[in-house]
């Protein structure tokens, strides 16, 4: 599949097909996502990939445990809530309604809601799962590198007909996901990702995010 091909085709998706994705395509995927550019070439990316048993357990001690009003709801790192202001609330906003829809979920319904977005600790149901960690002591341009390595990853799955969903999510309830992996205490979880083929017969999966025209975000000096 052409580069410019895998752009179009990647997507958020967020139903999956029970398929196992065997272990060495996984490790081809991981093979080029390494090639990702970072600072100086320090390559900071830590993944852990879960599937099986240990992604069952994993998923199952994390909704436990979010049901109980714990402390660590939030990220273990700072975060800015800069997104909610516009433009960006209302990207966010549109991307709800959209996607909320496509569920069948109706605004207000508070219980649907949340066990909506418990299927972030499902993995949405992909048989892989993938969790993403940093060393504490890196700053913000290292996030960045492992934000390439993502979409680098993502891409290699979309060339290959896999889908994939970015989850920031499980920066939350860090302390469940730390214990269960073993994530040692030096390390920020960052997000994760579901990895998996696609279920195209799923609503959902039919939501295709909006993205704002060139000259909405991009300046040119000098031509």
């Amino acid at each position: 599949m052409p580069l410019s091909d895998a752009l179009r085709a990647r997507k958020s998706i967020r139903a999956f097909k029970p398929d196992p994705v065997p272990e060495a395509l996984i490790r081809d995927l991981l093979e080029d996502a390494r090639r990702a550019p970072s600072g100086t070439n320090i390559q900071p990316w830590k993944v852990h990939v879960v599937a099986g048993d240990v992604r069952q357990r994993l998923e199952r001690e994390v909704l436990a445990h979010r049901e109980t009003d714990p402390e660590d709801a939030a990220a273990e790192f700072p975060r800015k809530p800069g997104a909610r202001r516009d433009p960006y609330l209302g990207r966010m906003r549109t991307l709800g309604k959209a996607m909320y829809g496509l569920l069948e979920i109706p605004k207000g319904d508070q219980a649907a809601n949340w066990r909506q977005w418990g299927r972030n600790y499902q993995f949405f149901d992909a048989p892989v799962g993938l969790i993403f960690t940093i060393d504490r002591d890196l700053d913000a341009m290292s996030f960045l590198d492992v934000g390439m390595f993502m979409q680098t990853l993502m891409l290699a799955a979309a060339e290959r007909g896999l889908g994939t969903c970015a989850q920031g999510a499980w920066n939350n309830f860090w302390t469940v996901t730390r214990r269960v992996l073993e994530v040692p205490e030096d390390e920020y979880i960052i997000c994760g990702m579901s990895l998996g083929w696609p279920d195209e017969a799923a609503a959902v999966n039919r939501l295709e995010a909006e993205r704002e025209p060139v000259d909405a975000f991009a300046r040119f000096h000098g031509f």
